[in-house]
């Protein structure tokens, strides 16, 4: 999950264009929006796209996405819990 999480941050930066961040800045547990990262709605759909196009997964509703976005940690989560299995 490690590895994961890394890639997530490296995708974060160049998917939402956060030149003045390297991914060693964001933490695992740190969260994105408000206090955190400062993310918007405006970022909420462009990381929705990030799950979609680089992991295949597809949020079932806001609600989940509040959960799910929370931070980077929780993100990898979600994703090793709902990637689709390659055979």
């Amino acid at each position: 999950m490690e590895k994961l999480m890394a890639d997530l941050k490296r995708q974060i930066i160049e998917q939402l264009n956060l030149k003045d961040l390297k991914p060693e800045d964001i933490g695992d547990d740190q969260p994105l929006f408000v206090e955190g990262l400062g993310l918007d709605s405006i970022d909420a759909l462009e990381l929705i796209v990030l799950l979609q196009q680089e992991y295949k997964i597809k949020l079932a509703s806001a609600e989940e996405g509040q959960s799910v976005f929370r931070s980077v940690r929780t993100m990898a989560q979600y994703i090793t819990e709902h990637q689709p299995k390659t055979v």
